[in-house]
């Protein structure tokens, strides 16, 4: 219990002048003497005032740090008496798990260190309650255990979590609404009626979502202002609860009116920068249409967007309706008011915390002095994503004065590397080691360095290379690698050594192109006499130059929802060594997020390859082509699929083709974690390209987990044909999905 005391022989004092010959603080320890004289106002040589010691007591309790505070004269000298609160050295919980008690602790009011405060307590336990609440537990009770440590001047804060039990929504009831049905007009509603078997992935498991309820009335109304009713009147909900059953039900008036074509569309500009019919291209909304708020939105985004790009980074476009209630149909008029045009004052970097800045700046198309774009700004995020660098960009604009902003690039680091020791057995290659050292950001430098070794009883590769796409942070790319490979087939051994070495340049922000020059050595030994063709493993060299161009404008590294990705590259080898041929090989990526369409974070995905083998004077096997695993047709062992002599070894294709088409769907959204479906098809010859076909189909599991991004396949192989080795399971580390 607080004492506001001061010992009464003062108030004697304030009866006649008394000069205060000292003041002193007894007791503190949390603030200083110094500051203790700040806060009492009080000096040695002051008068004595009553009230004045009255106040300066006031002072020291809204510090927080006292339970009990006197004061008493002594010879001419104010003594002031502290009691201090105890500090908190430590908040434990009990009956959550870690996770949820994460989600706890930035909103409790109390920390280590603070001082023991009961009215603290109390609001931090109200706080745990409203978070357990937003997780649909009612009736949840909490107990704050307190022990106190070092002799009261500390103590212990437990809190005790008893959590209620949820709540379900057993029945939704809609009045008013005739022309959408109940599941149409509640489809965007956070709050749903309990389904059978909801507990089912993709079912609604009816869980309360209090913190919902306020907004679900606005997201009806906004599905009806979608097909056009834009008189659409939603109650808010009712809510009526049964803590026996723990079930509720909720209840919506509705009031539809009836829905609204568009008689017209007019863009005012305040000030012309842009010419009305380009502000009115790709407009979503069309005349005679039925009007619909949703694309409303995307116009005014569009057209703010066209605006920005000149410059104007403060443009406000505003809708006007004008409504005919008669014909109900209702004419859109656009306000553009551009504002100022707007420089860039400084661009911030945060975030990297391992990336160097010039890392990160080197992919910032905008700087200071620069007139401000949406374009450079959209495009700067999607480049930064495009490194595979971070998780998540995002670009803040801060605004200094009418014609000044700032640009904050806030970046969240992904593991760019990681260290991979397995083994396995085979029945073939016997027991199999393999190791690998792979960082697309060594240092937080840009570089990537990778290091790989495999050994089995069959074969042994090793391969070490290093890559700079910004040399010195410049529009130049260098890299190399140096690899050793050796391999026992069934009739022969095949050794290959050899480097290669690559440069290229970043032409605009989404083209490149370079050139590599590779030499190796092919050395064949212990052949056997069932080799059909031995003119085909003779020993041999390869010296080539590989010109290329890359052209990639997606807007992330690993999981892009939009945009393409395509290479192209022709080898020529002949340029010295033996091997003389010319190859050409290219790759191309569409990526298409349907969030916009159906409000919901689908990925369709289209991949092909196309390799063809021309002027092959004369090329070894392992320059051929080979189909089947992760790089062409899952379902199949790698590059098992393509002409065979009679005793069904593989010789190698000059033509390829396969394809993909994949839809990939979030899975649990908190962990990063995705699941897609595939077809392939591919085809593989020499003649031509039908010589061989096949296709698969399957599943796969995608997920960004702390070490990498990492995809677990399973593949079903269709059109098997007699001798094809099949594969079910395969997985990747560190690979774009």
């Amino acid at each position: 219990m607080k004492r506001f005391s001061v010992i009464m022989t003062l108030a004697a004092l304030s009866s006649y002048a008394l000069t205060i010959q000292d003041v002193k603080y007894e007791g503190l320890s949390r603030i200083s003497p110094m500051m203790a004289e700040e806060l009492s106002g009080i000096h040695k040589g002051d008068q004595f005032n009553y009230d004045r010691v009255g106040n300066s007591i006031l002072n020291f309790y809204s510090q927080g740090y006292f339970d009990d505070i006197w004061v008493e004269e002594k010879d001419g000298a104010l003594i002031y008496h502290f009691k201090e609160k105890p500090v908190v050295a430590k908040i434990d919980f009990a009956g959550e798990s870690e996770g949820d008690i994460e989600k706890y602790k930035s909103d409790l009011g109390i920390k280590k260190g603070d001082s023991y405060d009961e009215e603290k307590i109390e609001r931090s336990k109200k706080a745990i309650i409203r978070h357990i609440e937003t997780d649909g537990y009612f009736n949840t009770v909490i107990e704050a255990d307190k022990k106190e440590i070092n002799d009261g001047s500390a103590v212990e804060i437990t809190y005790v979590i008893n959590k209620g039990e949820k709540i379900y929504v057993d029945k939704l009831t809609t009045v008013g609404n005739k022309k959408l049905k109940k599941s149409k007009a509640l489809s965007q509603a956070a709050n749903q009626e309990r389904e059978w078997l909801g507990w089912l992935w993709g079912r609604n498991d009816g869980k309360l979502k209090l913190e919902e309820l306020s907004y679900d009335s606005a997201r009806i109304k906004d599905v009806y202002m979608q097909n056009g009713y834009l008189d659409a009147t939603v109650s808010d909900a009712l809510l009526a609860a049964d803590f026996n059953t723990y079930t509720a039900t909720l209840d919506y008036k509705i009031s539809e009116g009836e829905a609204y074509t568009i008689s017209d569309i007019k863009i005012e500009q305040k000030e012309q920068i842009v010419e009305e019919k380009l502000l009115a291209e790709g407009l979503r909304l069309k005349q005679g249409a039925v009007f619909n708020v949703e694309k409303l939105r995307k116009d005014m985004d569009a057209i703010k967007n066209r605006v920005a790009d000149k410059g104007y980074a403060f443009t406000r476009v505003t809708p006007d309706f004008i409504k005919d209630e008669k014909t109900h149909t209702v004419s859109v008029v656009f306000m553009v008011e551009p504002g100022q045009k707007v420089y860039i004052n400084n661009v911030y970097i945060a975030g990297n915390d391992r990336t160097l800045d010039n890392v990160v700046r080197r992919e910032v198309f905008l700087a200071p002095g620069d007139l401000y774009s949406l374009t450079d700004l959209t495009d700067s995020k999607n480049s930064l994503k495009r490194t595979g660098y971070f998780e998540d960009v995002t670009v803040d604009e801060k605004r200094v004065s009418a014609d000044k902003m700032d640009i904050v690039v806030k970046v969240k680091e992904a593991p760019t590397g990681n260290i991979m020791v397995g083994g396995g057995y085979g029945t073939y290659d016997g027991l199999i080691f393999n190791a690998g050292i792979n960082d697309k950001n060594i240092f937080g430098s840009g570089l990537n360095l990778g290091f790989n070794l495999e050994l089995s009883g069959k074969q042994s590769n090793f391969d070490i290379s290093l890559f700079n796409p910004r040399l010195r942070d410049s529009q130049y790319s260098l890299g190399g690698n140096v690899f050793s490979r050796k391999y026992i087939a069934y009739d022969y051994t095949e050794k290959t050594t050899g480097a290669s070495l690559s440069t290229g340049k970043q032409l605009t922000r989404s083209l490149a192109a370079g050139a590599s020059y590779q030499y190796n050595t092919i050395q064949y030994s212990e052949l056997s006499s069932t080799v059909i063709r031995p003119e085909d493993l003779e020993n041999t060299t390869k010296s080539s130059v590989t010109p290329f161009l890359s052209f990639d404008n997606t807007d992330d590294y690993y999981t892009p929802r939009h945009g393409i990705s395509a290479t192209t590259s022709l080898e020529y080898a002949g340029i010295g060594g033996k091997e003389k041929y010319v190859k050409s090989f290219s790759k191309f990526g569409y990526f298409y997020g349907l969030e916009d369409l159906i409000n919901y974070d689908a990925i369709l995905r289209y991949k092909a390859r196309l390799g063809w083998i021309f002027n092959d004077q004369k090329i070894s096997r392992g320059s051929k082509f080979y189909m089947g695993g992760l790089s062409s047709v899952r379902g199949y062992q790698s590059s098992s699929i393509g002409a065979k002599d009679a005793n069904d070894y593989l010789l190698g294709d000059t033509k390829t083709f396969s394809n993909s088409i994949e839809l990939s769907l979030p899975l649990i959204t908190e962990a990063k974690m995705r699941c897609s479906f595939f077809y392939d098809y591919g085809m593989i010859g020499s003649s031509s390209l039908n010589e061989n076909t096949r296709a698969g189909m399957g599943a796969a599991l995608e997920w960004f987990s702390p070490l990498g991004p990492i995809q677990i396949i399973y593949a079903k192989p269709l059109n098997q044909k007699a001798g094809d080795k099949t594969s079910n399971i395969e997985f990747t580390i560190g690979t774009r999905f």
